[in-house]
């Protein structure tokens, strides 16, 4: 709880935008475009490896990624069989697909550099992940559409890794004690 709170404090004390550079719209996360600096993202980084991962999802970066698509691919796919979707959930959908893309690139971009074992544990991630939606397949559109709306959404790790393999960082991720949080 520290930790996010110091987070909290160090990114507001960064990359806080002047009035005259806010705007109404999407807020893009991710690349240069953002403002954050380095240091920010070092520490955005280091709090994301340091929260635990949620119960079956991989440790190491690539078959997290992979993890990371499919569990994205499944929550989109039950969202296109909603007859009765919203702005809202269509706008979900929308960026599901964008977050699954750049997953999908990460992966493309790191593949060639992976082990058998990696891409064999990437594999196995991706079908563990998107067995998770199976059951919702044959339900009724009620059903479908409250599960699609109670998916949490991923692990911050998820970003961080796809960036990691897109840029071949190879060396560790810094801790929240590098970073002076703890």
């Amino acid at each position: 709880m520290i930790a996010s709170l110091a987070l909290a404090a160090a990114l507001m004390t960064q990359t806080a935008p002047t009035a005259a550079a806010r705007q109404d719209g999407p807020v893009v996360t991710a690349g240069p475009a953002t403002g954050e600096t380095a240091d920010a993202l070092r520490i955005r980084e280091a709090v994301a490896y340091a929260n635990p991962l949620p119960r079956g999802a991989p440790e190491a970066d690539y078959p997290l990624v992979a993890w990371c698509e499919a569990l994205v691919n499944g929550h989109v796919a039950l969202g296109e069989t909603l007859t009765d979707a919203d702005p809202l959930d269509r706008d979900i959908v929308r960026l599901g697909k964008l977050e699954a893309a750049d997953f999908r690139a990460a992966l493309d971009a790191a593949g060639p550099r992976q082990s058998a074992g990696s891409r064999a544990a990437a594999e196995a991630a991706a079908a563990e992940a998107a067995a998770k939606w199976a059951p919702l397949a044959g339900q009724e559109e009620a059903v479908r559409s409250q599960a699609f709306g109670l998916f949490f959404g991923l692990p911050g790790r998820c970003e961080h890794a796809a960036r990691r393999l897109r840029e071949n960082i190879t060396t560790p991720p810094a801790t929240p004690e590098e970073v002076g949080l703890e």
